[in-house]
C-alpha cells in the first residue's frame, strides 16, 4: 500500500482561448514538479481553456483544440514522470462537460465531470455545460483520490458520495474569482466538507485577470483535523510541493508552504492592479495612456498602472482648460514625477473653441449649460483616443463606482477607454486605497516605494473643473452620504423606507435612486473594469435600461395571508420620461 504522495500544486495564470499556450504552461510546471521529485502535478479547473471560457466553449473547433492539448500532454506522461491532473471542457455522448482528467502512463486514465453547475452572480455554467453524474474516486499511483470540482464542495452530496466510495484525499480544482470576503466563504465551505468526510482537502485556485474578473489564487490545503497544512500566496503564480504521508489516522500533509496573503484593502488594491496588468498584457497592448487631471481618481489609476506595468509603459497627459486650477497643474506634475511616468501637457482650448465655433449657428439663442461642459470632457477623450490610435497604448478610463452609479461622467468623454481599474470602487474607497498605497505596495509591484499620490490630491475637495469654482458636491450629496446610500441600493437592494431608517433624508435617497436608474444606459456603454465587490455593474447587477419603477419610499407593502393585493400597492413613476 502506498504510504507517501508528493503532490505539486500549480497555481497558474492561464489565458482564455489558448489551449496550446496553457498546455505549455502545464509542461513547464510538470518539469518543475519532476525536479522536485513529485508523483503528480495538480492544475486548476478548466485550465486548458482557462476560466471562464463563456460561450467560446460551445465552439466545436475550440473543444477540439482543448482535447488535442490534453491528449498531447497525456502522451508525454509515458516518460514515467509526474502524473497530471488538469481541467478542460470535454464532449462525451453529445454533451459538453466541465471535466477534470487524470493523465498518467501515456494516456488519459480517468475523467470526472462537475456535478453542481453554478448559475448566479458572475457564473452561468448551466448555459453551456451539462451536469455530470455523482462521481467515485480515481486511482492515482495506488491512492484513491476524490475530485470534487469547485462548486461540488459547496454542497454536501458530491463529497459525501466520494467518501462513501472510498476516497482517501480530496483534491478540488477551482476557478473562483476574487471579491471581498470570498476567502472566508471558501474556508467556511471547505472546513465542513473535511469534518463531514473525515478526509483532507486541497483547494487549488486559478490566479490572474480575465476581463472583469480577477482570480486571486490563495490556494490552501486542510488536514483531516481541519488544521491548515498549506497556504499559497494571493495574486501571484506559485508552483509548490506538498508531501503527504499515510498513518493510522489516514492521510495528512506533512510539508507545505505557508504564505501570508493580502487581506482587506490591500487585497482590493492588488486585485485592481493584477486585473489591469492582465487585461493589457493578454490583449497585447504596448502600454497605457490616461488623462492625469490632478484629481484622486486619475492619480490612483496612474499608480495602479505603474505598479502593474512599470513607469516606462505608462503615458500621462494633462489637458488643461480655462477652469483648470494651478493646484491641479501642480498636483498632476508632482504625481507624475513621483511615479516616474511620461508626462505631457496638451491644452484643449483650441479644440473646445473649434467645437463652439462649429456649433454656434445651431445654438443661437441658447444659454451655455452642461453641453459646453461636456465639450471639454469629449475634447479630452478624443485626444486620448488619438494618442492610442497613433502610438498603440490602451486608454485607461478613471471613473469610480460612485460616479458610474449616478451618471456623473460623460459618454464619449471621460468614459472613453478600454479598461477601468477602479470601476468597482466607491469614491471613499478610492481615498482609502490612495492613502494605503502611499505607505504600502503589493509584492511584485513595479512602481516606486513611498508616497506616489501627493497629499494635496487626497485632501482637497473633489471637482471636475468644468466650470468656475465647481465642486462635486454642487451636484451630489457628500460622498460619505452618497456611498452609503449607493451601498444600500446597489449592494443590498434595500427598500427606500429602510434606508430612511438608517438616517438618510428621503428626498436625497430618491434623487440618488433616480440618478442610479437613469444612468443605466451609460453603464451599458462603459469600459469593463475589475470586479471587487459582491455586486459589480454588468456581470452581477443587470438592470433594464427602460425602467419606470421607483420605490415610493412608504412603509413596505406586506400582503395579507389571504386575499389579493389592494389596488395601488405599487406605482410607476413616469416623471423621468
Amino acid at each position: 500500500m502506498t504510504q507517501t504522495l508528493a503532490l505539486v500544486l500549480a497555481q497558474l495564470n492561464p489565458v482564455v482561448g489558448d489551449p496550446a499556450g496553457n498546455a505549455d504552461k502545464a509542461r513547464v510546471a510538470r518539469a518543475q514538479a519532476a525536479a522536485m521529485g513529485a508523483d503528480a502535478l495538480m492544475l486548476p479547473e478548466l485550465f486548458l481553456s482557462a476560466y471562464p471560457p463563456e460561450d467560446l466553449v460551445l465552439k466545436p473547433a475550440f473543444q477540439d483544440a482543448c482535447r488535442k492539448a490534453c491528449d498531447e500532454l497525456a502522451a508525454e506522461t509515458a516518460d514515467g514522470g509526474p502524473a497530471i491532473l488538469i481541467g478542460l471542457p470535454w464532449v462525451e455522448a453529445g454533451k459538453l462537460y466541465n471535466a477534470y482528467a487524470l493523465l498518467d502512463a501515456g494516456r488519459v486514465q480517468s475523467v470526472r465531470f462537475k456535478v453542481d453547475l453554478p448559475n448566479y452572480g458572475v457564473f452561468d455554467e448551466k448555459r453551456v455545460f451539462a451536469p455530470g453524474p455523482l462521481p467515485g474516486p480515481v486511482t492515482l499511483r495506488g491512492i484513491r483520490i476524490g475530485l470534487p470540482i469547485c462548486e461540488d464542495i459547496w454542497e454536501t452530496e458530491v463529497v459525501e458520495c466520494l467518501a462513501e466510495t472510498g476516497a482517501e484525499i480530496l483534491l478540488s480544482p477551482n476557478g473562483s474569482p476574487y471579491r471581498r470576503g470570498v476567502r472566508d466563504e471558501r474556508m467556511a465551505v471547505a472546513v465542513p466538507r473535511v469534518v463531514e468526510s473525515g478526509l483532507p482537502l486541497v483547494y487549488l485556485n486559478q490566479v490572474g485577470g480575465q476581463d472583469e474578473l480577477v482570480f486571486d489564487g490563495a490556494s490552501f490545503a486542510l488536514n483531516a483535523d481541519r488544521s491548515l497544512a498549506c497556504q499559497l500566496p494571493a495574486f501571484r503564480e506559485a508552483v509548490v510541493l506538498t508531501r503527504w504521508v499515510r498513518d493510522a489516522g489516514g492521510w495528512r500533509c506533512a510539508e507545505g508552504d505557508r504564505a501570508i496573503v493580502e487581506e482587506g484593502e490591500q487585497a482590493d488594491y492588488a486585485a485592481c492592479t493584477l486585473g489591469l496588468k492582465d487585461y493589457v498584457d493578454k490583449n497585447g497592448f504596448k502600454g497605457v495612456v490616461l488623462g492625469l487631471s490632478g484629481g484622486i481618481d486619475s492619480a490612483i489609476c496612474a499608480a495602479m498602472a505603474v505598479d502593474a506595468l512599470g513607469p516606462e509603459r505608462v503615458r500621462c497627459l494633462m489637458m488643461p482648460y480655462r477652469y483648470t486650477s494651478r493646484d491641479s497643474l501642480n498636483d498632476a506634475f508632482a504625481c507624475a514625477r513621483a511615479l516616474g511616468v511620461t508626462y505631457e501637457i496638451v491644452p484643449i482650448e483650441p479644440v473646445v473653441a473649434g467645437f463652439q465655433s462649429v456649433l454656434a449657428p445651431l445654438f443661437t439663442g441658447r444659454n451655455a449649460d452642461i453641453t459646453e461642459e461636456n465639450m471639454q470632457s469629449r475634447a479630452r477623450g478624443t485626444i486620448l483616443m488619438s494618442v492610442s490610435n497613433k502610438f498603440g497604448p490602451m486608454v485607461i478610463t478613471t471613473g469610480n463606482k460612485s460616479e458610474m452609479s449616478v451618471g456623473y461622467c460623460t459618454l464619449y468623454g471621460d468614459m472613453n477607454g478600454g479598461f477601468n481599474p477602479i470601476k468597482d470602487l466607491y469614491k471613499m474607497e478610492v481615498y482609502r486605497l490612495s492613502a494605503l498605497r502611499n505607505r504600502w505596495k503589493p509584492q511584485g509591484a513595479l512602481g516606486p516605494d513611498g508616497v506616489v499620490i501627493p497629499e494635496n490630491i487626497i485632501t482637497k475637495a473633489p471637482t471636475a473643473e468644468l466650470r468656475e469654482n465647481q465642486k462635486d458636491q454642487d451636484s451630489l450629496p457628500p460622498y460619505e452620504v452618497l456611498d452609503d446610500i449607493l451601498n444600500c441600493l446597489v449592494e443590498q437592494e434595500m427598500r427606500v423606507a429602510d434606508i430612511v431608517a438608517r438616517g438618510h433624508a428621503l428626498e436625497v435617497i430618491k434623487k440618488v435612486e433616480r440618478l442610479l436608474y437613469l444612468a443605466e444606459y451609460k453603464r451599458r456603454q462603459a469600459a469593463p473594469g475589475v470586479k471587487v465587490t459582491r455586486r459589480s455593474f454588468g456581470r452581477d447587477r443587470r438592470y433594464p435600461i427602460v425602467n419606470r419603477f421607483r420605490d415610493p419610499g412608504a412603509e413596505p407593502y406586506r400582503p395579507a395571508a389571504n386575499g389579493p393585493a389592494p389596488q395601488g400597492a405599487a406605482r410607476l413613476d413616469v416623471v423621468d420620461f
